[in-house]
């Protein structure tokens, strides 16, 4: 396990002018995009005859709990026992668009505005995974997550180990800079319009790292059920998302090679 030895000082360009950009830039954002936005949300109002905006509790600064918003892109079909059926069954011709295109992010600009997220940040990763990261892992979470991040633009998107998209993140973390920033914000543009996809993990048997812990033995059956009741508790009760020693071996269940 590797040790985390709490955080950096921080910069004048963390404290104060990291919030004021994204303040500025995501409000400027939304007026530029609206008419984007509407055509989205009407589409998606037609196509899928529902609530058009996907929304979902994901950990933000120091593991409290936020709803990240998101432009549906699926439909809520289930089977005969009531079961969603499986992703490629419910999602919509549309929704594979906007989510080749990441225009099912756009709704997010609003948690940026609200302080929910910056534009640059480690993912807001799903509970149910977060809650068995250790305290070097989570130290990813002592910023806000992010629209995009260092370990989306370079490949944390579709090949990268688990191991590498933390490790990415928490580097991130520790070494905030306006021109890295700067540098991470203009090369998500040039990933987007290289036609790579988003959310795909061509490079990992397992969609989500609880279950990648889970088949690679470095937690037992009761542990991972216990993580998966106990982030359902996080998400009712809107708690927050801290580290869980008894979720961990004696030997660490995340980043130990």
């Amino acid at each position: 396990m590797k040790e985390y030895n709490g955080r950096k000082r921080r910069t004048l360009y963390q404290l104060f002018f990291k919030r004021f950009l994204d303040f500025v830039i995501s409000l400027l954002a939304i007026i530029v995009l609206s008419p984007i936005f509407i055509l989205v949300y009407i589409i998606n109002l037609i196509t899928l005859k529902g609530n058009p905006i996907f929304a979902q509790y994901r950990p933000g600064k120091n593991g409290n709990i936020f709803k990240l918003y998101k432009f549906r892109s699926m439909t809520n079909k289930v089977d005969d026992k009531g079961n969603p059926l499986p992703d490629n069954e419910r999602i919509t011709k549309f929704g594979k668009f906007i989510r080749k295109t990441s225009l099912d992010e756009l709704p997010q600009l609003f948690n940026i505005l609200k302080g929910d997220m910056s534009l640059v940040g480690p993912r807001p990763r799903l509970i149910r995974d977060v809650i068995f990261y250790d305290e070097y892992a989570l130290s990813a979470y002592n910023v806000r997550p992010g629209l995009t991040g260092w370990s989306q633009i370079t490949g944390g998107r579709a090949t990268a180990s688990f191991e590498d998209i933390i490790e990415k993140d928490v580097y991130y973390a520790n070494h905030i800079s306006f021109w890295w920033d700067l540098k991470i914000f203009f090369k998500t543009f040039k990933v987007l319009f290289s036609g790579s996809s988003a959310g795909e993990t061509k490079g990992r048997t397992d969609y989500y790292y609880s279950n990648y812990l889970l088949h690679s033995g470095k937690i037992t059956e009761q542990q991972y059920e216990k993580g998966i009741n106990l982030a359902q508790e996080i998400i009712d009760n809107s708690g927050k998302v801290e580290f869980q020693a008894d979720l961990h071996n004696e030997n660490d269940t995340g980043l130990n090679k």
